[in-house]
């Protein structure tokens, strides 16, 4: 039976965890020891001293090796990833000291088939200014976070007050100029049953998101129910323009994110008559208290001009209820 020693409730100290999770990953005392610069008996101490404010041993020691007990393996998993994060955002903080930084919110799809693919201009013209984007999907409160520029996707009536209209977007069925190689016709909406269709599995959540879907693309311009070869389903639109490059299926992708593609001639817009306008909308908000700062400004301003280009290249023209003067 493991003994139990007194139970203690006083904070536990952080030397004495990053002394844990070195013993623990080298399951040796003198590894340990040698690796954070201590004798191997300030590292003893260290560990009898966790072990006694958490309350049960830790270790099994041996002659030659100590081995983790169960309630040692419970807290490395634990400790190992939160030491890891701390010391991740010590260096973090530590490389950006007196350097001036944006940091950005928006989703994955948005940054890896817009966003990014831009920066490089930014970055040649501000090379003094660090970027720091966080995809996610997940709404940020830009009153209390760390957050200075977010982009996001909504229809006008959900976006946050004082956001700025980027783009809307139209949906246009695309595919890979391989696919079309073998002399399949697509030439009507019918012969879309001969191929394969690509759809985001997710769709059908929001009333708003069921605009993405073939069926509403279908009911639009009358045609009959799509029966096509197969589905294939992704959860994401740099996932399904992805497949759609690789000559998978053909897609019913949003004109915004795929306009490069297209003049690269990677894509081709087949069915070019049959676009179907969306209710969405690509949507920049600024932290209220960072949009003075000149590098935040400069972000700003560079992005509105990409935007222009954007609307230019997708012919886009806003209802001007719901666009704020971008230009």
């Amino acid at each position: 039976m493991t003994p139990h020693l007194p139970l203690r409730t006083r904070p536990i100290s952080l030397g004495c965890l990053r002394a844990f999770e070195a013993v623990a990953r080298h399951l040796n005392f003198r590894a340990a020891a040698e690796e954070m610069s201590l004798t191997q008996s300030a590292v003893s101490r260290q560990i009898q001293s966790l072990e006694e404010d958490v309350g049960v041993p830790l270790f099994l020691r041996h002659t030659r090796a100590v081995e983790l007990t169960g309630a040692g393996a419970q807290l490395l998993r634990a400790v190992q990833p939160s030491l890891y994060s701390m010391d991740s955002a010590v260096q973090q903080i530590r490389q950006t000291a007196g350097r001036r930084s944006v940091s950005i919110s928006t989703w994955a799809s948005f940054a890896s088939m817009w966003l990014i693919p831009r920066l490089e201009a930014f970055q040649r013209d501000h090379p003094d200014i660090d970027i720091r984007i966080d995809a996610t999907d997940v709404p940020v409160d830009l009153e209390t976070t760390d957050v200075d520029v977010a982009l996001r996707y909504s229809v006008p009536a959900r976006i946050a007050s004082g956001a700025e209209r980027l783009f809307g977007e139209q949906l246009a069925v695309v595919a890979s100029p391989w696919l079309l190689q073998d002399g399949t016709p697509l030439r009507e909406p019918a012969d879309l049953n001969r191929f394969t269709l690509i759809e985001a599995g997710d769709l059908y959540h929001s009333h708003h998101t069921e605009w993405l879907s073939w069926q509403r693309w279908a009911e639009a311009h009358g045609v009959g129910r799509l029966a096509p070869r197969r589905w294939l389903y992704f959860n994401y639109a740099h996932q399904i323009a992805q497949a759609a490059l690789a000559g998978q299926g053909v897609a019913l992708a949003r004109m915004p994110l795929v306009a490069d593609s297209l003049a690269a001639g990677d894509l081709v817009e087949v069915l070019p008559q049959h676009k179907l306008d969306s209710p969405l909308a690509y949507w920049l908000l600024i932290a209220p208290r960072r949009a003075a700062r000149p590098e935040v400004k400069a972000f700003r301003d560079w992005l509105r001009m990409q935007a222009a280009m954007t609307r230019q290249t997708i012919g886009d023209v806003p209802d001007p209820d719901t666009e704020t003067d971008l230009d």
